[in-house]
């Protein structure tokens, strides 16, 4: 007999609910992510302080930046679970990996190491709480309540170490043409480029090792594997 996904007729008592409260708990987590974003675009267009001199070129570095590229594939991520949940290719899967693994290294790194650095301002004190506290709590709680499941696999934790890998070629291959770092662990010019090698190979196992458990957390956490993933039949 031909496998079929199970229809709305099929619904478990109460998955609906679920579903709703799934739906929900992604599109605010989204928007989250994109308020931090707005708020924080006049903040950086304004800030005379740094190494860009146009608010434009201001602008554009917040896109360079890994807290700001993780939040934008968290509300990318959350939109899809919202809205396209049954889309289930390597590469949404992979996505779905690297905001959740991206964004809970943006919290630990900026809480341990970067906290004492910064001292926001007004406005700037809710986009921090946004980027480094609310959104990566919301998308950690979010995975694990809703998922969904039975989507990590060894293949899409191996993909998912592109993300890292790619942000920090580029981060070191513009650092060096433009002279600036955006972090003080990849800063070659006060680190050299040892250290930093050792800092990168650092972050990314890391990476992989949190991603590695997020494959065997999501094997035995209860829930059923995606709707649309659920077949029937012998």
């Amino acid at each position: 007999m031909v496998d079929v996904p199970r229809s709305n007729d099929d619904a478990a008592p109460g998955e609906d609910t679920v579903g709703r409260a799934a739906t929900v708990w992604f599109v605010l987590t989204a928007v989250a992510a994109v308020v931090a974003l707005a708020l924080q675009i006049p903040i950086s267009a304004a800030d005379t302080d740094g190494a860009f001199d146009t608010p434009a070129a201001r602008v554009a570095n917040l896109f360079t930046l890994f807290t700001v590229l993780t939040t934008l594939v968290v509300a990318a991520s959350c939109l899809q679970c919202a809205l396209r949940p049954g889309l289930v290719s390597t590469f949404w899967r992979t996505l779905r990996v690297d905001a959740v693994l991206g964004i809970v290294i943006v919290a630990v790194v900026y809480h341990t190491l970067l906290a004492g650095l910064d001292d926001p301002q007004g406005t700037e004190v809710v986009v921090n709480l946004l980027w480094h506290t609310a959104v990566p709590i919301a998308t950690v709680l979010g995975w694990l309540a809703f998922g969904p499941r039975g989507r990590v696999d060894v293949r899409v934790v191996a993909w998912s170490a592109l993300y890292p890998l790619a942000w920090l070629a580029f981060t070191l291959a513009r650092g060096a043409v433009i002279g600036w770092y955006p972090y003080p662990f990849v800063d070659v010019a006060e680190l050299g480029y040892a250290q930093v090698a050792l800092n990168c190979l650092g972050i990314t196992a890391l990476f992989l090792s949190l991603a590695t458990a997020l494959m065997a957390v999501d094997r035995i956490l209860p829930g059923a594997a995606p709707r649309a993933l659920t077949r029937s039949g012998a």
